[in-house]
């Protein structure tokens, strides 16, 4: 296909992406905060939990919601879910886009475990089946009568797939992967639960019956689930601009970090929403949740013969090493792409158009190909040129004497 066109279908469906995303996150924040800002009053209909009033765009409007439904059904009903499928199609044919694609660049990474392109696209959507499948176990068991359990065991289930990513696929596929599985559970939340429940309550209502309580109860509780997730899939659709995140040795740390993080913002506002104290202690957890990201992504192996395929940040070169000798090495294992007309097959132009393909520009990128090559193991992707060790020793040695020097 031609190299242009190609580009332009990537741009298309990451901005498809972006879109669909902020429809959806926006609606279900909305939602969560109109149901926590609900109040009950007498005189409210029949079967209504309470009722909010809001002023927006010159007008103001009145929110009643009914605990099940309302006695008698209007003629149009507004349903949010296009949003949700249009995010979750978009979002996983950016995953074959990218991720299959490019399997052997983004996906696969030998010194990991060698796989074929189909096994790793096999064992990537079986994952993600499978996922959903662990986590709508979990949701129909007896944790489901507490909402406190099930959120950790919820949380302990994502961390436990997100570490057997990093043992099967790339480290940015790893992180991706563990991505895709919350957003596949967030969508299917929708498709599976919520629009199923929403419309057995609508054909009780339209058969003159009275709808089954546990049908809300139930849609109710995987929304909350779908909101507190948000943040956290919102940071991982962003992560592949974030070596430190999911090139670290302990990346899969550091996502149950952020998910707790992001948790923990998330339910500051919903507390306020409520009307509620401000939860002033969800700011002290994502403040020393950064803090721990932060010293996670400076811990390396203490000994890398260990793993030949990571090493100690602080181990360097012995001998000094030039300019010259650090360009030939970043030019030798990082051109095929960064440079401006790639060679690789499927990259047309250079990645966050950063070309290493002089001395000059190896020097003007060394913060990036410190933090990319020699603290994280994140580029060259997936080591798909083989950078060894002593390379990348070497360039830690070129970046501690100053490489941003000429020399």
């Amino acid at each position: 296909m031609d190299p242009i066109v190609w580009e332009w279908i990537g741009a298309g469906i990451r901005w498809l992406h972006v879109i669909a995303g902020i429809a959806w996150i926006g609606s279900s924040f909305y939602f969560v905060h109109l149901d926590s800002s609900l109040k009950p009053r007498a005189g409210l209909p029949e079967g209504a939990a309470g009722e909010a009033w809001q002023v927006h765009g010159g007008g103001f409007y009145h929110m009643v919601k009914f605990l099940v439904a309302p006695s008698n059904m209007p003629d149009e009903l507004t349903w949010f879910k296009w949003e949700a499928y249009a995010t979750w199609l978009s979002g996983f044919a950016l995953l074959i886009f990218v991720y299959y694609f490019g399997a052997q660049l983004y996906l696969i990474d030998a010194q990991v475990m060698a796989l074929q392109t189909w096994e790793a696209i096999a064992i990537s959507v079986g994952s993600l089946v499978l996922g959903y499948g662990i986590y709508d176990g979990l949701c129909r068991s007896q944790l489901s009568k507490s909402d406190g359990w099930l959120a950790i065991f919820g949380f302990g289930f994502v961390v436990l797939a997100t570490w057997i990513f990093t043992l099967i696929f790339s480290p940015r596929g790893a992180f991706m992967m563990a991505g895709a599985l919350m957003g596949t559970v967030m969508a299917a939340n929708v498709f599976m639960v919520i629009i199923p429940n929403q419309r057995r309550v609508v054909a009780s209502l339209m058969k003159g019956e009275k709808p089954d309580p546990s049908l809300g109860r139930t849609g109710k509780q995987r929304s909350m689930h779908n909101n507190y997730i948000t943040l956290p899939v919102v940071f991982v659709m962003i992560a592949n601009h974030y070596p430190l995140a999911y090139g670290a040795v302990l990346n899969w740390l550091i996502l149950a970090v952020l998910i707790v993080m992001g948790v923990s913002i998330r339910h500051f506002f919903n507390t306020m929403h409520k009307g509620l104290p401000a939860p002033w202690w969800t700011w002290w957890i994502a403040g020393v949740c950064a803090l721990i990201v932060v010293a996670i992504s400076r811990v390396t192996p203490i000994d890398p013969a260990e793993d030949a395929a990571l090493m100690p940040a602080a181990a360097v070169a012995e001998a000094p090493v030039g300019l010259a000798d650090a360009a030939d090495i970043v030019i030798s294992r990082c051109s095929m792409c960064h440079t401006a007309e790639p060679v690789w097959e499927g990259v047309h132009v250079a990645p966050k158009g950063v070309v290493l393909d002089t001395p000059e520009a190896v020097r003007k990128h060394a913060d990036q190909i410190f933090v990319a090559s020699v603290w994280t193991h994140a580029m060259p992707p997936s080591n798909i040129t083989e950078m060894t060790i002593d390379e990348r020793r070497r360039l830690a040695r070129w970046f501690q004497d100053g490489a941003a020097a000429v020399n």
